[in-house]
């Protein structure tokens, strides 16, 4: 196959039971009475579990698997692919692997952590509660599980062992597959060879073979040993060269290598062997709209327990919408509890959206590529100032803002790698002084409260000079820093300053002065005493704070951005189409199709030169009589003369146009002298443009009036002397020549 996805195991066994529809056999108990190919199978996308298995082990075969078709017994749900009472396995949350910590060791010297003063019973009692509480849900759950096994024990099935099967059967070996397991074509998932819902095996076949079970299938498919060149355990139908061979073990392989055993074995075998046949079936053979098509008429939905999948084609939805996957709380599936849909081809590069119905919680997921860097986006409401969560791809941005947390009264920042080592900013907001219809950071932003930085260590610069939190209280009018610790150390330097305006209410200025900056220095040192010093740290942190609260409000306006953004991306969802998908890209369609007219009007004007330039001339002789000398020379006097009159015809619809170009430009000069004054900008631009086009045109047709000129003379000569050398005028010519 010519798609790297049919490689493998799963995903070609994905296809197959994507690709067709499942028609159940005409009587449960019996095998069909024929087989259709699997080039007839993929024609009418549909068939039989027998049908189902063909296909899907031709497209192990051709993969490099050691796989056999298999026709045996299996459970009722297996073989009316009745999936109501399985898990979905989208639903089935993998265990992530959570990484333990590497213990620091305690230092030497620490600080003691306070007492803990919490009541131990009090939490004790707490914590039997919600065990109780977990208890007790898990026992009504297991309780309505048991419930539901007894109703579907009580529906037991009559036919029970009987019913007929195909699947598909993986040896191990080849592909480097370590152990063999089943395939049930259906539902595309694999089984391992002990698995219950097998009950039997009669017979099982490749392109090679067929082998007939001779095993006891009492016990299911638990007992069966899957050894084809132990004709004890599977009878063979043909004695082929290149049959299986028998599993042995090494002493039994030692007690073989009699010389004189092996020559009377290959002489007895040498009469007996038959090959199968080569199959007489068409390659297999999928185009890549059917591949990409994959389910019948491009749709396909599975019913699951308490779930629902839906899947589609892509491009089938407008809004790239290609699987829905509903999950229900009850069995009924009346109560939807979530909705996860994924995308494809958006030109948003929205990948996943997933619906909490109980909980109104939506949580979208990007590809990169987004235009504002967005990688999630979780959301009760797309109304601003609302709960929300935007998580970026920090290095697609210039800010590097990993994630953004929002709420009516807050906003939080994470940053990584950022080269002012900022990596936390929290953002407190207050109430608006002004109530307005319709509040937002444009119209009527929200005061800003508080704001707190945090930043990573510096290694450029001493721990006592790195800052590592820095708070703007503005409405105390306080600005609080916090120092790195050394590692050395067990506590940080802190300094504090009050932030009062410049001057007073009588416009005095203020002087800083000692009681303005209150510091905690793990090592004191005397510059940073003066009040110089303290008084530019100040001016300094001062500056800092209005850029702080600008970043606060750009990032208020970029989350007003996102939302308009993603308000409009929603309406229009539109998808992206690539360059080779020549039937959905309009402008390589268009383009194509304006070669193909190029190329048709090329060819046209190929054939009309090669037309018979001598036919209207020799139309008006006798057609029974043979040319005369004199006919011959009037018809190159006439070719020649009309041919003439052509040039002469062309050059004076040349020159009409010309004239008549050159006429209405003088006219619209000549108006435009008259009307100077009281034109308006824009009539002035409308008169400037035409004269720049009526220029341009009066210009190519002098150019290809001169041409015709240089030409027309070496066209006339070059009819002349192809006329002299016409094979049917050459005879008449030779005079003349």
């Amino acid at each position: 196959m010519p798609y790297p996805e049919l490689y493998n195991w799963d995903s070609c066994a994905q296809f197959v039971s994507d690709f067709l529809s499942m028609v159940p056999l005409p009587d449960p108990l019996k095998p069909p009475s024929h087989l259709y190919s699997p080039t007839t199978v993929l024609k009418y996308q549909e068939g039989n579990c027998f049908d189902f298995s063909t296909l899907l082990c031709s497209m192990l075969l051709g993969a490099g698997y050691d796989a056999y078709c298999v026709n045996g017994y299996g459970s009722q749900d297996m073989c009316q692919m009745d999936l109501t009472r399985d898990v979905c396995p989208l639903t089935v949350k993998h265990q992530e692997v959570v990484q333990e910590e590497e213990k620091v060791p305690p230092k030497k010297y620490a600080i003691k952590p306070p007492r803990d003063l919490t009541s131990r019973f009090q939490q004790e009692q707490e914590t039997k509660k919600q065990e109780e509480i977990k208890a007790e849900e898990e026992r009504q759950l297991r309780e309505e599980e048991e419930r539901l096994l007894d109703v579907e024990k009580a529906k037991t099935d009559p036919l029970h062992g009987l019913r007929v099967h195909s699947w598909v059967l993986v040896l191990s070996g080849k592909r480097e597959v370590p152990e063999s397991f089943f395939i049930d074509p259906f539902t595309a998932r694999s089984y391992s060879t002990q698995d219950d819902h097998f009950l039997g095996i009669e017979s099982l076949w490749n392109h090679k073979n067929y082998w007939v079970n001779m095993q006891d299938c009492w016990n299911c498919c638990k007992d069966l040993v899957f050894d084809l060149g132990d004709p004890v355990r599977w009878e063979y139908l043909l004695l082929g060269t290149e049959k299986s061979h028998l599993s042995l073990t090494e002493e039994e392989e030692d007690g073989l290598n009699d010389d004189d055993d092996v020559e009377n074995l290959g002489k007895e075998d040498e009469d007996k062997s038959f090959d199968m046949p080569p199959s007489w079936v068409e390659q297999i053979e999928i185009s890549p709209e059917a591949f990409e098509t994959r389910c019948p008429n491009g749709k396909k939905v599975i019913q699951y327990k308490r779930a629902k999948l839906e899947k589609w084609a892509p491009y089938l939805n407008s809004n790239g919408l290609v699987c829905r996957l509903t999950t229900y709380e009850d069995l009924e599936c009346t109560k939807t509890l979530e909705i996860k849909e994924w995308f494809q081809n958006r030109e948003d590069m929205l990948e996943l959206k997933h619906i909490d119905k109980s909980t109104g919680l939506n949580v979208d997921y990007f590809k990169p590529g987004h235009p504002q860097a967005l990688r999630v986006h979780s959301y009760k409401s797309m109304q601003p100032e609302t709960d929300r969560i935007m998580e970026f791809y920090d290095r697609a941005r210039v800010d590097s803002l990993v994630k953004r947390e929002e709420t009516s009264k807050t906003m939080t920042e994470y940053y990584r790698g950022r080269s002012d080592f900022l990596s936390y900013r929290h953002v407190s907001f207050g109430d608006r002084v002004k109530k307005l219809s319709l509040n937002s950071a444009e119209s009527n932003p929200r005061p800003i409260v508080k704001i707190t930085e945090r930043f990573a260590r510096n290694p450029e610069q001493p721990a006592d000079e790195d800052v590592a939190e820095r708070v703007f209280l503005i409405s105390e009018e306080r600005i609080q820093l916090r120092y790195h610790c050394r590692d050395d150390h067990i506590t940080a330097s802190k300094r504090e300053f009050l932030r009062r305006s410049e001057v007073d209410h009588k416009g005095n200025k203020i002087v800083m002065t000692p009681d303005m900056c209150i510091s905690f220095e793990v090592e004191p040192m005397e510059h940073t005493k003066k009040l110089l010093y303290q008084y530019e740290a100040m001016m300094k942190l001062k500056n800092e704070e209005k850029l702080s609260r600008h970043q606060a409000w750009e990032s208020e306006l970029e989350v007003l951005e996102i939302l308009k953004l993603r308000e409009e991306e929603e309406e229009e969802h539109r998808l992206t189409i690539s360059i080779y998908d020549t039937k959905r890209n309009e402008k390589s369609k268009e383009y194509r199709e304006a070669m193909e007219r190029v190329m048709h009007e090329e060819h046209l004007r190929q054939v009309e030169a090669q037309l018979d330039y001598l036919a209207p001339f020799l139309a008006q002789l006798p057609p029974s009589e043979k040319m005369t000398r004199w006919q011959a020379m009037r018809v190159k006097d006439e070719c020649l003369s009309d041919f003439k009159q052509r040039l002469i015809d062309k050059a004076n619809l040349i020159q009409a146009r010309f004239e008549k170009e050159t006429q209405e430009l003088q006219k619209k000069q000549q108006w435009y002298q008259e009307n100077q004054v009281t034109l308006t900008v824009e009539d002035e631009d409308l008169y400037l443009s035409y004269c720049s086009q009526a220029m341009f045109r009066i210009r190519i047709l002098e150019q290809r009036l001169n041409r015709h000129k240089e030409l027309a003379p070496l066209k006339y000569l070059a009819l002349e002397e192809k006329l002299y050398k016409d094979p049917r005028l050459v005879e008449f010519m030779k005079v003349f020549v």
